[in-house]
C-alpha cells in the first residue's frame, strides 16, 4: 500500500543534530498511516503521505533560520512594534506643536453703512504668552516623546523575549516529534517481531494483540506530537509577522540550556528595566504637565495696533491697545489640582511597578533555577539509566529472555523521561526569556553545552 513512499530522515532537518534519527521508509509509513489520518481525518496513505513529501521537500530547500535572524524578522514585521514606532513618530508632532507661537489676529470693523459718515478700522492683535507657557508646553511634549520611545523599547523587549521562547518551543516540539517517530518505528518493529513469534508458535496470540494496541496508542501520540509542532511553528510565524505558514529550518540547538544569572545582579537591573523606565518617564511627563497648568495661572497679554479711517473727517487715526483677561473666577484651579493628583498617581505607579518587577524577576529566576536543576537531573541520571534499561530489555527481548510487556514498559519509561526532559528544556527557555522581557534583554542567557 505504501510502496514508493520516501522521505528524508527528519520532517524538518536541523544541521548538526545527532539525536533521534528515524528510518526513512518506516517513519513515512507510520506517520502517513497513523498520525496524519488521526490529526487531519483523511484516509491513510493519500493526502497524509503527499503532505509529508511536500513538507520534506520544502524543508530541504529552506534557508536555515537562526535565533538572531528570527528576532530581526520579528522586529521588522511585528505589528505591535510597527504601531509603537508610529506612536514615536506621532509624538514628534506634539513637540513641533508645543514649540509653535500663537498666531496673530487680524480684525476689521465697519461703523455706519452710509458712505459720508462711514468709519472703518483695521487692527492687528498679537497675543503674548506669559508665565513660561511655551517652554512648559514644549517640555511636556518632549516628555511624551520620551515616553513613546520607552514604550517602543518595552514592546521590542517583549517581542524579542516571545520570539526566543517560541523559537526554542518549536525546536523542542520538533525533537518531541522525532522522539514520537522513533517510538512509533520501534513499536512497529516490536509488533512485527511478536507477530513472527506468534506465527512460529513461540508466544501466545494475546502478545500480538497487546503489541498492536500499544502501537496504536503510540501512533496517537505521534499525531499529537505533529500537532504540537505545527502549533509551535504557527506561533513563531505570528511573531515574525506572517499570517500564513512557511517552511522553517531552525538551526538552533534544542538541548542547549540557558545559564542561571545571579539574583543580586538581576535585582540591580530592575531600575533600568523597560517597565520602570516607562513609569519614570510618565512621572516626568506628569511633572511637565503640572508646570503647564501652573503657567496658565498667569494671564496672557494681547497687544493691538491698527488704523481707523473716518470718511466724515477724512482722517486716518492710529489705534493702539492692550487687553488682559481678569482672572476673577477661572484661575485654572481645577486643572492644576487634577495635574497634581495625576502626578502623585504616576509616582505611586512607579513604586508599584518597581515592587512588582522585583517580585517577578525573583520568581522567574527561581523558576529557571528549579527547572535547570530538573533538566540536569534528567540529563545526568534519569535519561542514561532509563536508556540503559531500555537497551537491555530490547536485547533481551530479541534473545527471548524478556517478554514484550517488559520491553514495552522499559520503552515507555525511556520515552516518557525523554519527553519530560524536552518539556523541561522548553520551560527553561521560557523562564530565561521572561527574565529578558522583564529586564529588557540586559542579561543575555548564554546556553551551556549539552551533554551528548
Amino acid at each position: 500500500m505504501f510502496k514508493g513512499i520516501h522521505v528524508s530522515n527528519r520532517l524538518v532537518a536541523v544541521p548538526g543534530r545527532k539525536s533521534f534519527a528515524v528510518t526513512a521508509v518506516v517513519a513515512a509509513t507510520i506517520f502517513a498511516s497513523g498520525s496524519v489520518a488521526l490529526a487531519q481525518g483523511v484516509p491513510a496513505g493519500t493526502q497524509g503521505s503527499q503532505s509529508i513529501i511536500a513538507h520534506s521537500a520544502l524543508a530541504s530547500s529552506a534557508a536555515p533560520l537562526s535565533l538572531a535572524r528570527a528576532i530581526d524578522l520579528a522586529l521588522e514585521g511585528n505589528a505591535d512594534v510597527a504601531a509603537a514606532m508610529r506612536q514615536v513618530e506621532a509624538s514628534e508632532g506634539q513637540v513641533i506643536q508645543g514649540r509653535a507661537r500663537p498666531n496673530p489676529e487680524f480684525a476689521y470693523s465697519l461703523e455706519d453703512t452710509r458712505s459720508k459718515t462711514r468709519t472703518q478700522s483695521w487692527q492687528l492683535n498679537l497675543p503674548i504668552e506669559l508665565g513660561g507657557k511655551r517652554t512648559a508646553r514644549t517640555k511636556a511634549a518632549e516628555r511624551a516623546r520620551e515616553q513613546a520611545q520607552a514604550q517602543l523599547a518595552e514592546v521590542k523587549s517583549t517581542v524579542r523575549a516571545n520570539v526566543v521562547a517560541a523559537y526554542f518551543e518549536a525546536l523542542t516540539a520538533q525533537e518531541r516529534l522525532a522522539l514520537a517517530k522513533d517510538s512509533a518505528a520501534l513499536a512497529k518493529s516490536s509488533t512485527d517481531t511478536v507477530a513472527k513469534r506468534v506465527a512460529a508458535g513461540k508466544v501466545s496470540p494475546v502478545e500480538e494483540t497487546k503489541a498492536r494496541v500499544a502501537e496504536a496508542g503510540i501512533r496517537v501520540e505521534l499525531a499529537q506530537a505533529a500537532g504540537e509542532e505545527r502549533n509551535a511553528l504557527t506561533r513563531l510565524y505570528a511573531l515574525l509577522g506572517r499570517t500564513t505558514g512557511m517552511t522553517l529550518l531552525l538551526e538552533g540547538e534544542a538541548e542547549s540550556l540557558p545559564a542561571v544569572p545571579d539574583i543580586a545582579a538581576l535585582q540591580s537591573l530592575v531600575a533600568s528595566s523597560p517597565a520602570v523606565v516607562v513609569a519614570k518617564v510618565e512621572v516626568d511627563r506628569r511633572i511637565a504637565l503640572t508646570e503647564v497648568e501652573q503657567s496658565k495661572r498667569v494671564p496672557d497679554v494681547t497687544v493691538s495696533a491698527g488704523m481707523q479711517r473716518s470718511n466724515e473727517t477724512q482722517r486716518n487715526m492710529l489705534l493702539l491697545g492692550v487687553s488682559v483677561p481678569l482672572q476673577l473666577f477661572d484661575r485654572n484651579q481645577g486643572n492644576l489640582l487634577e495635574a497634581l493628583k495625576l502626578e502623585d498617581k504616576a509616582r505611586d505607579e512607579l513604586q508599584a511597578t518597581t515592587v512588582r518587577l522585583h517580585s517577578e524577576v525573583t520568581q522567574a529566576h527561581d523558576r529557571l533555577a528549579t527547572i535547570t536543576t530538573e533538566v540536569q537531573a534528567l540529563r545526568g541520571d534519569v535519561l542514561p539509566g532509563s536508556k540503559s534499561a531500555y537497551d537491555a530489555a530490547t536485547v533481551g527481548f530479541e534473545n527471548g529472555k524478556f517478554n514484550f510487556l517488559e520491553v514495552l514498559d522499559a520503552q515507555r519509561t525511556y520515552f516518557t523521561a525523554k519527553s519530560q526532559y524536552l518539556k523541561a528544556l522548553a520551560e527553561a527557555h521560557r523562564a530565561a526569556a521572561e527574565i529578558d522581557r522583564l529586564l529588557g534583554s540586559q542579561t543575555p542567557n548564554a546556553p551551556t553545552n549539552k551533554q551528548n
